[in-house]
């Protein structure tokens, strides 16, 4: 492996990488470590879980097929339990599998980014600082969008009620805070990859599905997300 700088937040992210292939694990332990994280590893579901419940993580590097709980099922449980402490938490899958349903298939349970193996280690911290990036970072004024029930912050990536507080994944949050920007403006699916939301407008299409579930009464008939055929996508706030 080539050791490779490259750009990243002023404070070193924390790394959770999960495989059950001890090579791998350490390699990319080694590896992501030299290029300036700080990196935590596990070697399956329940090891990550114990881990998760402990320590702050900006990330997890999660590989896909692992003995007893999956990856995908790692991530869906996280998912679904949107107000748990590491629901909003960005992951990275990593697979044997580099078809396009399997990379849908990761984005569908929760995941921000996706990785067939094998694949150039200096890839992957290209994709890390990327995922990173895209994070809220500080701002001086809070962008607050109300869609019935809830209220979007968008500074700290969640949607609150008057019950509940559901974190957001990075995906989500990228997506909700550049529609929420420009309120009754419609946004194709270019414009969103542009953005840095997705390049793969499916990819998009499943992340604008699952914020429906999370933000509208009844997802097959939106209020606030709105499908503008032929072109795009709109966020009508109240």
């Amino acid at each position: 492996m080539t050791m490779t700088q490259q750009a990243l937040p002023e404070e070193q992210p924390h790394i959770l990488v999960v495989d059950d292939d001890d090579r791998l694990r350490e390699a990319l332990r080694r590896y992501l470590s030299q290029n300036g994280f700080i990196v935590s590893a596990a070697a399956d579901a329940a090891a990550a879980r114990r881990m998760l419940a402990s320590l702050n993580f900006d990330l997890m590097v999660l590989d896909v097929r692992m003995p007893g709980e999956s990856g995908l099922d790692l991530t869906r449980s996280l998912r679904a339990d949107a107000l748990h402490v590491d629901g909003g938490l960005p992951i990275l899958l990593l697979t044997a599998n580099g078809q396009p349903d399997d990379r849908i298939a990761g984005l569908e349970a929760g995941a921000d980014d996706y990785l067939p193996k094998p694949f150039e280690p200096r890839e992957l911290v290209l994709r890390i600082t990327s995922i990173l990036r895209r994070l809220p970072k500080p701002a001086v004024t809070t962008v607050e969008v109300r869609l019935g029930r809830w209220m979007f912050d968008a500074e700290r990536e969640e949607l609150r009620s008057a019950e509940e507080t559901v974190r957001l994944t990075g995906g989500e949050a990228s997506l909700l805070r550049t529609l929420a920007a420009q309120p009754g403006v419609v946004f194709t699916r270019e414009d969103l990859g542009r953005a840095g939301i997705d390049s793969n407008a499916r990819a998009i299409d499943v992340q604008v599905t699952r914020l429906r579930r999370k933000i509208e009464a009844d997802p097959r008939q939106p209020r606030y997300l709105l499908t503008v055929r032929g072109e795009g996508y709109v966020l009508r706030p109240d």
